[in-house]
């Protein structure tokens, strides 16, 4: 049974990708360890079909946490025995390269995003240089690449010359009735779930919500909570908006399912976020929600297919508009619910998991 050793940089408990990667690589007869690291309030881990460890680190944010993470990941890898490594996303893939090759073992690359043009890190010269070079020596030597979306495949091949293909980040299909959420009254609401941070749209969907006739419910905490919460109280909405928090996984469909319009949409802060490609964006699809979303191109070329959504370019006007033409307009709703059904048929871990396994088939036939 060959392993493999997922590697990330958070402490796994909220990691929906990861989890369906690591549950149907095992499912498929892997040997799979998925590696995070331990935080303050890490939660206790769940039973699951794969391994699972978490790496104690000193430092939680900044240059020397990645710096001291990578050096204990080194150690990790270089004691224990794999038969392949996934880096996930640059911030681990210095120690998984470099142990790969001492190893003579294939090193796997997950780009989650395009790293080096994330707002933390374009907003930070010298740390971007500091990524980049790192990508760029390692990137063009590695044979077995995948990311989120086929923009960002695209451009690391044109940069790189290495084959990226594309694993989307997409729900499971199923087929479940659909249970109201009992904390929420049984009206019509608008629906935010993820984080709480810059350059989401926040502060413009909860300024735009003093011209709509609907409440909004926000699922997930960031950056930006005590923020959005002030601003909430400034412009005295606190009937209107609710902040739900932290919703587990598990608890999180029935207030997606019971959703009248999903949100999604963000600023062009880089082109991470612009060629981005997000779960909710099929978390909404799966559950027959509408949602207002970005005129970026990934979510035009979904809904140039299937139209599951009102396009929107992020200013509080265009926010009113969209969310007011889709409270009002009943046959419009009617036929994005319908036209989800169909996109959903596409869009699902079922389909994309075979070509992940694809992918670690041709690993091990090296």
């Amino acid at each position: 049974m060959k392993k493999i050793i997922l590697t990330i940089t958070n402490d796994i408990t909220y990691d929906q990708r990861m989890h369906k990667i690591a549950t149907s690589l095992a499912n498929a007869g892997y040997d799979v360890l998925l590696l995070g690291r331990n935080r303050k309030h890490s939660l206790p881990f769940k039973p699951t079909i794969y391994k699972q460890h978490r790496l104690n680190c000193f430092f939680d944010k900044g240059k020397f946490f990645y710096i001291e993470f990578n050096i204990r990941l080194f150690f990790y890898l270089l004691f224990n025995a794999f038969d392949i490594v996934n880096a996930i996303d640059l911030d681990t893939i210095l120690p998984c390269y470099l142990v790969s090759r001492i190893k003579s073992k294939p090193c796997v690359y997950d780009a989650h995003e395009y790293f080096t043009e994330v707002p933390e890190v374009i907003n930070r010269p010298f740390t971007q240089k500091i990524w980049q070079a790192i990508e760029q020596f390692i990137v063009p030597k590695l044979k077995h690449c995948y990311t989120v979306s086929d923009s960002i495949a695209q451009l690391f091949e044109a940069k790189y010359q290495t084959r990226f293909q594309t694993i989307r980040n997409v729900p499971y299909l199923l087929d479940q009735p659909v249970t109201a959420d009992s904390t929420i009254n049984k009206e019509r609401y608008i629906l935010y779930q993820g984080a709480l941070n810059k350059g989401r749209g926040l502060a413009q969907l909860i300024e735009a919500m003093q011209w709509v006739d609907c409440k909004l419910v926000l699922v997930g905490e960031g950056d930006l909570s005590e923020e959005l919460r002030t601003q909430v109280q400034t412009l005295q909405l606190q009937e209107k908006i609710i902040f739900k928090g932290f919703i587990a996984p598990e608890n999180l469909n029935p207030i997606t399912q019971n959703a009248y319009i999903g949100i999604n949409v963000s600023e062009n802060l880089g082109l991470s976020y612009y060629y981005s490609l997000n779960n909710k964006c099929f978390d909404y699809i799966h559950a027959h929600l509408p949602s207002i979303t970005n005129n970026f191109p990934e979510y035009l070329q979904i809904n140039n297919k299937y139209e599951v959504a009102v396009m929107c370019d992020l200013t509080t006007q265009n926010l009113v508009q969209a969310i007011n033409s889709l409270l009002t307009d009943e046959q419009l709703h009617a036929r994005l619910v319908a036209n989800c059904e169909n996109a959903k048929l596409e869009y699902n871990w079922q389909k994309e998991s075979q070509k992940l396994l694809m992918i670690y088939r041709g690993v091990v036939a090296i």
